[in-house]
């Protein structure tokens, strides 16, 4: 049993998720609501939602925690050939926070999954809501790639204080989705966010650097980097190669 919780009622300790022998690996709590006060307080506490259309909102706590440590991030021979080829291409563009909305949408599309199986989404209207009002409160930022003004990769998540916690990306193109997270990291490096934590482990993840820490590990980290003073500017810096 998990605990049901309302409007007020703060999360119980992660300590307390369901482990994978009682069948929901990481589900901690259900219930509540997406304001922006009861996401940010998830996040400070190692928390996401995540949930389908017909079903109650459900809280996770994974343990492991699938992260990405930001100086092992590893662009391929052929990536960084792809960047480099894109630095000085005028129909090319990468920007943050210039359609969070849409980036969410896009990534809301369904998609194959790493088994080769079409899937539904797990961003729905409503979370489409919450964290389109966390990004004009500057919580939530997008990156994004552009093709002859039209919005082919991007990804998006939560900052807060010196941490990003990745939610999910998307590409129209080859490539889209890691070039235009190339840059996020770039970027999230010079600003000294150490982690971007990437929630669940998937092969296209640890692909890209991305490897399991303990859940203790991860609250230790979370704990100092969200209480450090926020990033100001978001400004794309190049990737790096």
């Amino acid at each position: 049993m998990i605990p049901w919780l309302d409007a007020h009622t703060p999360f119980p300790p992660v300590e307390t998720a369901l482990t994978e022998d009682e069948g929901a690996a990481g589900l901690l709590a259900a219930g509540a609501d997406l304001s922006p006060q009861r996401l940010l307080d998830a996040y400070r506490q190692g928390i996401f939602p995540w949930f389908s259309d017909g079903q109650p909102i459900l809280w996770w706590s994974t343990n492991p925690r699938m992260v990405l440590m930001v100086d092992r991030f590893k662009i391929s021979k052929s990536l960084k050939k792809s960047l480099r080829k894109l630095q000085d291409n005028p129909v090319i563009e990468f920007k943050f926070d210039s359609a969070f909305e849409k980036v969410m949408r896009a990534c809301a599309q369904p998609r194959i999954d790493d088994e080769g199986n079409a899937g539904g989404t797990w961003i729905t209207e409503p979370m489409i809501e919450a964290y389109t009002e966390l990004h004009r409160r500057g919580y939530a930022h997008s990156t994004e790639m552009w093709m002859d003004g039209e919005l082919v990769g991007g990804a998006y998540g939560i900052c807060i204080g010196r941490m990003f916690y990745g939610e999910s990306m998307f590409t129209r193109v080859t490539d889209g989705s890691k070039l235009a997270f190339a840059h996020l990291v770039h970027f999230l490096k010079s600003q000294q966010v150490r982690m971007i934590d990437c929630q669940q482990q998937t092969r296209h993840l640890a692909s890209l650097g991305a490897a399991p820490l303990s859940r203790s590990e991860f609250m230790r980290h979370i704990s100092e980097a969200t209480r450090m003073a926020p990033i100001t500017e978001w400004k794309i810096i190049g990737a790096g190669v």
